[in-house]
């Protein structure tokens, strides 16, 4: 039997949820029995590697409850199967990196080890390539630290750009302004931004110049000081264009490069800037490269799944 001391000042439903759902979860998929005796929850089982994975569960829930963070109940899903499949152990509670870090209030953090290694490489570095499959969280990440930098001073300004593969002919008979024909490949930029800082507020930044979302096209001939810079989709540079981009960074500035380098749009067989980096940028300081997998996928548990199948079909067939 474990024993889980609950805080004076917390209600149970906070941790377990109306009519006490998670714990409902827990029994059923861990085997165990779980009750409230005082001001303790007590796991019994006749499995002990189960009762101490409930135990650290638990414990991991009411710390981030304490945090004023209220898991949702994917995050608490996520959570059950990290220990589920050993990806956390007893005892190992979050790290150093998801303490310290407090993005946007306390609601964004990293939630995976791939994702911890991501965000401590964004605190220590100037410049970081994060490279890995959809759902990894690359992007969301990026602008959490961004809007993170933003207000306590570190930058005074947000710049998120992404490359319009298709700026040419197609888009070309769309009417419109070049920046209305492109904004659907700004869009997922917003949303991130939209998730963490309030729209008015957004509108404001953007009205202000504070924050910039605008094509990489509209990158040529700037030096960007005093700016946290996102580079996202950047599998579909050229060489060219991420050279410009790079180049573009002045004092006092941080960069975030994200891309996914199995789903390059590029036509013409062009070489992408995100591949060509990696061997050119290798090994200078103050430059990092992280790479996420299916591991660190953080959607519905099926994009891991389909992740995961697509990288085994086309390593059979060499695609």
């Amino acid at each position: 039997m474990r024993r889980v001391a609950v805080p004076a000042d917390m209600e149970l439903v906070e941790v377990f949820g109306q009519y006490d759902r998670k714990a409902r979860f827990l029994r059923k998929h861990f085997g165990v029995d779980i009750s409230v005796v005082d001001d303790e929850i007590w796991i019994v089982g006749d499995n002990d590697e189960n009762i101490a994975k409930v135990e650290s569960v638990i414990s991991e829930m009411i710390q981030m409850t304490q945090e004023g963070h209220l898991l949702s109940w994917d995050e608490f899903r996520y959570l059950v199967q990290q220990y589920s499949n050993g990806e956390k152990k007893e005892g190992d509670r979050r790290s150093e990196v998801e303490r310290s870090l407090r993005l946007v209030g306390s609601r964004i953090k990293p939630k995976t080890r791939g994702q911890e290694y991501y965000v401590k490489a964004m605190m220590e570095n100037e410049i970081v390539f994060a490279i890995g499959p959809a759902g990894t969280g690359k992007t969301y990440l990026a602008v959490a630290m961004a809007v993170d930098h933003l207000k306590l001073g570190k930058v005074q300004r947000i710049i998120l750009t992404r490359p319009a593969v298709e700026a040419g002919e197609k888009l070309g008979y769309l009417p419109g302004t070049f920046l209305e024909k492109v904004d659907p490949y700004l869009r997922p930029l917003y949303d991130a931004l939209m998730d963490m800082l309030n729209p008015d507020r957004v509108q404001f930044y953007k009205e202000r110049g504070i924050i910039e979302i605008v094509p990489l096209a509209y990158m040529r001939g700037r030096t960007l000081n005093n700016s946290f810079i996102i580079l996202d989709e950047a599998q579909n540079t050229t060489y060219q264009q991420m050279k410009m981009f790079l180049t573009r960074i002045g004092f006092n500035s941080r960069a975030v490069i994200t891309g996914d380098i199995t789903q390059i749009d590029l036509d013409g067989g062009k070489d992408s800037g995100l591949v060509e980096v990696q061997k050119i940028l290798k090994g200078i300081d103050g430059v990092k490269f992280v790479y996420l997998d299916e591991s660190d996928v953080v959607r519905n548990p099926l994009v891991k799944l389909i992740v995961k199948a697509y990288e085994e079909f086309e390593r059979k067939n060499k695609r």
